[in-house]
């Protein structure tokens, strides 16, 4: 059974930093795009960052230039550097991807996940 884990939120002071990971486990065969969203109180999920199989990047434009996607094929982790952090980057954050794992009662399929989330909180 595939599972995504994050880790690495917490507290932080305006202009701080923080990097998330996010690990996914499991019987896996692949991993196609691999993607960062948040939600913030009151407001609806969003996406941030989205990551390609072949690295190709994404981001929404309210990150561009202080947070960075990354991933680890090898290990199969994503990453999301996050620099220059604003009040307004408070959010639980979660991860999620495209994978192909093995079935025990089918063929392999691409299906979509997602963890459990990670809270960031922006605050002086």
């Amino acid at each position: 059974q595939v599972q995504l884990v994050e880790s690495g939120g917490g507290l932080v002071q305006p202009g701080g930093s923080l990097r998330l990971s996010c690990a996914a486990s499991g019987v896996i065969f692949s991993i196609a795009a691999m993607r960062w969203y948040r939600q913030a109180p009151g407001k609806q999920r969003e996406l941030v960052a989205s990551v390609t199989g072949r690295e190709s990047t994404n981001y929404t434009d309210s990150v561009k230039g202080r947070f960075t996607i990354s991933r680890d094929n090898a290990r199969n982790i994503v990453y999301l550097q996050m620099n220059s952090l604003k009040p307004e980057d408070t959010a639980e954050y979660f991860c999620n991807a495209d994978i192909k794992a093995f079935e025990p009662m089918g063929v392999p399929e691409i299906k979509n996940y997602w963890g459990q989330g990670t809270q960031v909180t922006v605050s002086s």
